[in-house]
C-alpha cells in the first residue's frame, strides 16, 4: 500500500476548490455578477469533466458559503435558481459518466425547490463509483466543526460507555466525514486565503492560488494545479531522508 508520505506521485485523490473571481470577471464586462455566476456554471463542467478523465475519485467544490447570505437578496436568489437548474440538467449527465453527487452544508437554510432537486440528484447517483462529486452549499467550516461537537456530545451523553474519541471517531460527526483528507486545494482569482473551507479535512492539503478568475478558468490550469502538486514532497512532519527522499 503507499504511504501518505510517497502520495504526490500519483494524481491527487481529493481536490477541493473555491471557485472565487465570478463577480469580478462579469464586472470587468460591465455586466451584474449574476453574469459571472452563469459562466462559472460553464467552467464547473469543463473542471468535472477533467477530474473524471484524470481518474480523481473525489472532487469537492466550495459552491455557497454560510457567509454568502450577506450579499444581496438578487444575486442570492438567482444563484440559488442557477443551482437547482444547472444540477437538473446535468442529472442524465451524470448518472451516464458514473459521477455520485452530494451536498455538503445545512440543507435547512437552503430554498425548499433546491432542497428537493439535490435530493433527488443524490438518490439517483448514489450508487455511482468512478467520482464523488461533493458540492459545499450553504456550508461553513467553524460551523461543520460546532455541529459535529454537538451531536458528539449529545451522543456520549446518552451513552457514557462509548469509547474515547479520536480524530476517526469525530471525523464520522462531520458532514464531511464520509470524504479522505484533501490533498489538493485550489482557489481562484488571486485571494490567498481559505475562507472557512473544508478546515478539519484541508489539515495536510496542498495549497495552490491563481490570479485566474473562476470563469477563466480551463482544463488547462487544472491539469497545471495538479502538475504543480506532483513536484511537492508532502512529510507530514517527517523529513525527505525518512521518507527517502533527498533536497536537491
Amino acid at each position: 500500500m503507499q504511504s501518505d508520505s510517497a502520495r504526490s506521485t500519483a494524481n491527487p485523490r481529493h481536490v477541493a476548490v473555491i471557485m472565487d473571481g465570478n463577480g469580478r470577471w462579469a464586472k470587468q464586462r460591465g455586466k451584474e455578477r449574476v453574469y459571472g455566476h452563469v459562466h462559472g456554471v460553464e467552467t464547473v463542467r469543463r473542471i468535472v469533466e477533467a477530474a473524471r478523465e484524470m481518474e480523481i475519485p473525489y472532487l469537492t467544490l466550495y459552491t455557497f458559503s454560510t457567509e454568502n447570505w450577506q450579499r444581496p437578496k438578487e444575486e442570492v436568489d438567482a444563484l440559488m435558481n442557477l443551482l437547482a437548474d444547472t444540477i437538473q440538467k446535468e442529472e442524465a449527465n451524470l448518472i451516464e459518466n458514473g459521477i455520485k453527487v452530494q451536498i455538503i452544508g445545512d440543507k435547512e437554510g437552503l430554498p425548499p425547490r433546491v432542497t428537493e432537486i439535490f435530493d433527488r440528484v443524490a438518490r439517483r447517483t448514489g450508487q455511482n463509483h468512478a467520482m464523488t462529486l461533493s458540492l459545499a452549499l450553504n456550508y461553513g467550516g467553524k460551523a461543520e466543526i460546532l455541529q459535529a461537537v454537538r451531536n458528539l456530545i449529545e451522543d456520549y451523553r446518552r451513552n457514557p460507555d462509548l469509547p474515547p474519541v479520536t480524530e476517526q471517531i469525530f471525523t464520522r460527526y462531520l458532514q464531511s466525514g464520509d470524504l479522505p483528507d484533501v490533498d489538493l486545494l485550489i482557489r481562484t482569482g488571486g485571494e490567498q486565503r481559505i475562507s472557512n473551507f473544508l478546515l478539519w479535512k484541508i489539515a495536510y492539503a496542498e495549497l495552490y492560488f491563481t490570479p485566474v478568475l473562476w470563469p477563466d478558468f480551463t482544463k488547462a490550469d487544472f491539469e497545471a494545479a495538479v502538475r504543480d502538486y506532483l513536484k511537492r514532497e508532502r512529510r507530514y512532519g517527517k523529513t525527505s531522508e525518512q521518507i527517502g527522499k533527498h533536497i536537491s
